[in-house]
């Protein structure tokens, strides 16, 4: 589902129309959050639901309204060092670990765990770079846990990554969309952005960029193909 600038689907024109794609990663150019993170939790004895519950408090609106005090915040602008919020992170789940599994309260490596999980997604991978190879300027933006990313292939897809953690802001607040206009040298209304989860599509449509919320590789490629009206399929 493509989400315009507020209001209304942008119409293109000369002025307007879009030149540089923006990504996501976890979750767009890989497999979904909810199986990884299933997956992990089923490998470390952990009760998902009960994971879920956790990052519900720590990312809706009790958590927004704490943020000074959120270690998911804290973790994606590289305020916090992995090891802390593994140990915040177990400290939470250890009222949900599994009879039986005791090592799923070990926190050294929490993340690299989790991470592990994840898989590439080959077909938006080679989107992308088709895009880049038709003329598109193109991105990453992506909150960050630690340095977990599977970065094979970069240098070929990208031409500007933006890492939460490594600039000091996250998705969705407004200055790391700016950001990342600013480094593909494109006003919002150019840039078109993919990303999986909703509040970050929203935050992004109320720069200017025109954005897309990421639920299957066919559906996003059909989007793209008509917004920035070049074939990208193949």
């Amino acid at each position: 589902m493509s989400v315009g600038r507020p209001g209304a689907f942008p119409t293109i024109d000369a002025v307007t129309a879009p030149r540089a794609l923006v990504v996501d990663f976890y979750g767009v150019l890989t497999d979904g959050l909810d199986d990884a993170m299933s997956q992990w939790c089923a490998a470390d004895g952990i009760d998902y639901q009960r994971f879920r519950e956790v990052m519900g408090e720590w990312l809706g609106p009790e958590g927004y309204a704490n943020a000074a005090m959120n270690p998911v915040y804290a973790l994606e602008r590289g305020e916090m060092q992995v090891p802390d919020f593994e140990r915040r992170l177990a400290e939470r789940v250890r009222p949900a670990v599994l009879p039986g599994r005791p090592e799923a309260l070990a926190t050294d490596g929490l993340l690299s765990r989790m991470f592990d999980r994840f898989r590439h997604a080959p077909d938006m991978a080679a989107l992308v770079r088709r895009a880049k190879d038709a003329g598109l300027a193109t991105a990453l933006l992506s909150n960050s846990w630690g340095d977990q990313y599977l970065r094979d292939g970069w240098d070929d897809m990208f031409d500007v990554v933006v890492i939460s953690g490594e600039v000091g802001m996250r998705k969705p607040e407004a200055r790391i969309f700016e950001h990342t206009s600013r480094l593909l040298g494109c006003d919002g209304s150019q840039v078109v952005f993919v990303d999986d989860h909703v509040a970050n599509v929203q935050a992004a449509a109320q720069q200017g960029w025109v954005s897309i919320h990421h639920t299957s590789y066919e559906q996003t490629a059909a989007e793209l193909e008509t917004l920035f009206g070049i074939p990208l399929v193949h």
